[in-house]
């Protein structure tokens, strides 16, 4: 099942259920947000998708009608964004079938590796521990609040300070805090992780640098299990809708060096984020990205990222902010 969240022509939200190969959304009665329908089923203690089996209404609206009026709204949210945390994990995958064994071997002396390539290994050697154990934990970076999401057909806006504005196409999990301070995984969504990875690559310290910045997300939450196996396509788009680069990219755990269940208990083992009533987006990384086959996306040109379990392919089209220098008050 896949949910999306919606706005109505008069504002109002409403939430509902992809149908007839994603063409329709229908409607789910008695609840604005898919956060208030979190809420119930944890209070009743029954999973999102028969509880919205249970909602769903007779009405019905056109998703392209929806997705074409800007009407689209990220698949979970808070109503503070101060409550909703983004996170996520990088090296935490395998790369291409193709690129695995060059992979394997560049790893095998661990006297020559880089940190980032250390902990790629530190992941290969010990992120799939045997059930009920803990692994090895995972890189791990703080991305921002509820504020820096953007859904569906919103732009990707690059800060003025940025020195590249690339695509992660990535699976993020979605999650909120019960009143009993657990986690409770809503499910998943295909994601833009967004990231300055010139930045980045000037030193490895920069990489908090480099995430500090927008992400999109969406359009549907995709209900129970990740697939253990996710294909997908990256796209960019210029400005005339044409394609000028596409790779495919593969995420879920036969193509992970981690198993879900260790990225997870590495986030939530820390108190801070098991504050009941929180939203959390956890990013669980890539091993895809254009800037490696030397793309540089311009302004105007659009992020694809499409994969065919999770719906309706999720598009941005990337901005670049104004120049804005902070005005620092003494008091």
């Amino acid at each position: 099942m896949l949910l999306v969240q919606l706005k109505q022509p008069d504002n109002s939200r409403r939430i509902g259920v992809l149908e007839n190969d994603n063409l329709s959304i229908r409607l789910i009665d008695g609840y604005a947000s898919v956060y208030a329908l979190a809420q119930a089923a944890i209070a009743n203690n029954v999973s999102l998708k028969e509880l919205a089996s249970d909602a769903l209404g007779a009405d019905s609206v056109a998703y392209a009608t929806v997705a074409s009026e800007g009407r689209l709204l990220p698949p979970l949210d808070h109503a503070d964004d101060a409550h909703c945390f983004v996170t996520g994990t990088g090296l935490t995958h395998l790369g291409s079938a193709d690129g695995r064994d060059a992979m394997h071997k560049k790893v095998s002396d661990i006297d020559t590796l880089t940190d980032s390539m250390k902990m790629f290994r530190m992941g290969l050697d010990g992120g799939k521990p045997a059930a009920g154990d803990i692994g090895v934990q995972p890189e791990w970076f703080y991305k921002g609040d509820g504020s820096i999401v953007r859904a569906n057909g919103q732009t990707l806006t690059m800060p003025h300070f940025a020195l590249d504005g690339g695509e992660e196409p990535e699976i993020a999990a979605l999650y909120m805090i019960g009143a009993n301070g657990a986690p409770y995984r809503l499910g998943f969504a295909i994601g833009n992780e967004f990231s300055d990875h010139v930045t980045e690559r000037q030193n490895y310290l920069y990489l908090a640098h480099s995430k500090l910045r927008q992400c999109s997300l969406g359009p549907a939450l995709l209900l129970g299990e990740l697939p253990s196996h996710v294909e997908g396509m990256s796209r960019i788009l210029d400005t005339a809708g044409v394609v000028r680069w596409e790779k495919p990219f593969l995420s879920g755990e036969d193509n992970m060096s981690h198993t879900i269940a260790n990225l997870e208990y590495h986030h939530f083992k820390y108190p801070l984020f098991c504050r009941p009533g929180d939203v959390h987006v956890h990013f669980f990384g890539t091993a895809t990205l254009s800037c490696v086959d030397g793309i540089t996306v311009a302004e105007g040109e659009t992020f694809e990222i499409d994969v065919a379990a999770f719906g309706p392919p999720l598009r941005n089209c990337l901005a670049i902010e104004k120049l804005q220098q902070p005005v620092i008050h003494a008091l």
